[in-house]
C-alpha cells in the first residue's frame, strides 16, 4: 500500500500514547501534581496527536463521528469507542493524581485495560483485511501490542522493563517480517484467482489493463526494492531496539533518556513506513506488479 504520512504517524504516536497511558493506569511510575501532569501531558498530546492526524487520510474527514456507530461489525469503530473511554477515564484518574493527590485505582485500572484495548482495536483493523496476506496474521496485534507496552515503557522511566519488552517486540518484529515475506505466496492467491480466468489455462500478462494510473495504483500498489526493504529493516530495529537497549545499559541520565526515546521513535516510524511499503495488496496481482 501507499505510506500515508498520516497513517504512519497515527500508528506511531497514537501507540506510544496509549503505551505510556498503560502504564500510568497501572501506577506506574508513582506520580502526583505536576510530575503526574507532565506524565500525562506527554501521553494525551501523543495519543490524541496520533488520533487527530489519523483523520487527514479519510476522504471525508467531516464524517469521522458517522464511524462510532457501526462497533457491531467495525474494528475502526471499536477503536474510536476503546479510544474516547481510555481518555476520559485516564483524564479522571490524571485529575485526581494531579489536583487531589488521590490514586483513584478502579479508574486507572480501567484506563490501563481500555487503551490496551484501543491498540488491539488498531492492530485488528489491519489484520482482518486478507486481502492483505502480510497483515493477514497472528502476530499483527502482538506486533503492535508488544512495541505500544514496550514504547510505553520506555517513557514511563521503567529502565529494566523497558530492556525486556524492547528486546522481546523486536523478536516479534523480525519474526512478523519473516512470516510476512511468505504470506502472498501461502495464501494460494496468483494472478489466475485475481482474474478468475485459471479455468481456461495459464495466466500471464499480456499489458497493463489501462495505459495511466487509477486510485487502486495509487493507493494499494506500492513495490519497494528487497535491498531497500533490507536495509530498512535493519536500520528500524537498530534504532528501535538495539540503540535504546545499549544506552539503558549505561549509567541512567536524562540526556541518554532522551535520546534512547528519540531513537526508539525513529526506529518504529521507519517500521511502520515499511508496514505499509511491504503490504503487497493482492490487487497487484491484477495489473501484474505482483
Amino acid at each position: 500500500m501507499h505510506p500515508a504520512p498520516s497513517v504512519i504517524f497515527f500508528s506511531t504516536f497514537s501507540g506510544l500514547g496509549f503505551g505510556l497511558l498503560i502504564w500510568l493506569g497501572l501506577g506506574v511510575p508513582e506520580v502526583s501534581g505536576w510530575s503526574a501532569f507532565a506524565f500525562f501531558a506527554i501521553a494525551y498530546l501523543l495519543a490524541v496527536g496520533g488520533l487527530i492526524s489519523s483523520t487527514f487520510h479519510l476522504g471525508h474527514p467531516e464524517r469521522a463521528l458517522k464511524a462510532f456507530t457501526q462497533w457491531k461489525t467495525s474494528w475502526l469503530s471499536r477503536e474510536g469507542w476503546c479510544a474516547v473511554a481510555a481518555l476520559v477515564l485516564m483524564a479522571l484518574y490524571g485529575a485526581g493524581l494531579v489536583f487531589f493527590g488521590a490514586k483513584w485505582t478502579l479508574l486507572g485500572l480501567l484506563g490501563a485495560f481500555f487503551s490496551l484495548a484501543t491498540v488491539f482495536t488498531t492492530s485488528m483493523i489491519y489484520t482482518q483485511l486478507k486481502t492483505i496476506p502480510r497483515w493477514h496474521q497472528p502476530l499483527t496485534p502482538f506486533n503492535f501490542l508488544s512495541l505500544s507496552i514496550a514504547g510505553g515503557a520506555l517513557l514511563a522511566g521503567q529502565v529494566m522493563w523497558s530492556i525486556v519488552l524492547l528486546v522481546l517486540s523486536g523478536v516479534i518484529q523480525a519474526a512478523t517480517w519473516v512470516i510476512g515475506d511468505k504470506a502472498l505466496a501461502s495464501s494460494g492467491t496468483d494472478m489466475a484467482s485475481a482474474t478468475q480466468l485459471g479455468g481456461i489455462g495459464k495466466v500471464r500478462a499480456f499489458e497493463p489493463p489501462h495505459t495511466g494510473t487509477n486510485y487502486l495504483l495509487r493507493e494499494f500498489v506500492h513495490v519497494i526494492g528487497r535491498k531497500h526493504s533490507e536495509k530498512l529493516r535493519i536500520i528500524a530495529l537498530g534504532l528501535m531496539v538495539v540503540l535504546p537497549v545499549i544506552l539503558l545499559l549505561l549509567p541512567f541520565n536524562h540526556i541518554i533518556a532522551v535520546v534512547a526515546v528519540l531513537a526508539h521513535v525513529a526506529g518504529v516510524l521507519t517500521a511502520r513506513w515499511l508496514f505499509f511499503a511491504e503490504a503487497e495488496h493482492v490487487v497487484g496481482l491484477y495489473y501484474g506488479k505482483r
